[in-house]
């Protein structure tokens, strides 16, 4: 696994987009913690992801590109609009999906709604510019410790991973979610 600066990420932006767009395994930084993620779009890359995990029967969140993509694909009310003025954040809103079509069938399950988030982080950027839904799930098989640093990501994740995008240690706390649906 590689592991890149925010520098590095920038420098070579161009050639990892074109990775993460083609399915890449990867781990991002957020404003919460270290995310495992991959191209939403893409099944096999969710379905490798999912493998990883060890996880089966939970949907995973998406870091949405913008508001935009958020409101083109899921049921937006007076509520979930009030919830937009606090995003970029640390939560993931729980919304209908009105585009069955605007991620892959096993991000969430065949279910109909889906988890949002729209990190206040630099990484944000890299997701806008990609214009693409990345999965964001913690950075660890379920059930086992979060990856606060380096030094504890666990191997099997560590093995099945392309690269890793690191910025020192974080305090391992995951975003508050809050049930919009």
């Amino acid at each position: 696994m590689e592991v890149l600066t925010k520098s590095e990420l920038q420098l070579r932006f161009e050639d990892i987009a074109q990775k993460i767009v083609k399915g890449t395994i990867f781990i991002h930084p957020s404003d919460t913690i270290y995310g495992l993620g991959c191209n939403a779009l893409d099944e096999k890359a969710v379905s490798k992801l999912r493998r990883i995990k060890g996880n089966s029967s939970t949907p995973f969140s998406v870091w949405a590109p913008s508001l935009e993509w958020v409101r083109k694909n899921c049921v937006i009310d007076k509520k979930a609009e009030e919830w937009f003025k606090k995003l970029p954040g640390p939560y993931t809103l729980i919304l209908k999906l009105k585009d069955k079509k605007a991620i892959a069938p096993s991000v969430n399950l065949g279910k109909e709604t889906i988890g949002i988030r729209i990190p206040q982080h630099w990484f944000h950027g890299a997701v806008e510019e990609l214009n693409t839904p990345l999965i964001t799930t913690s950075a660890n098989p379920t059930g086992k410790a979060i990856m606060t640093k380096l030094e504890n990501l666990d191997e099997s994740v560590q093995v099945n991973t392309d690269f890793a995008v690191y910025e020192g240690e974080k305090d391992a706390k995951p975003s508050q979610i809050i049930d919009l649906s």
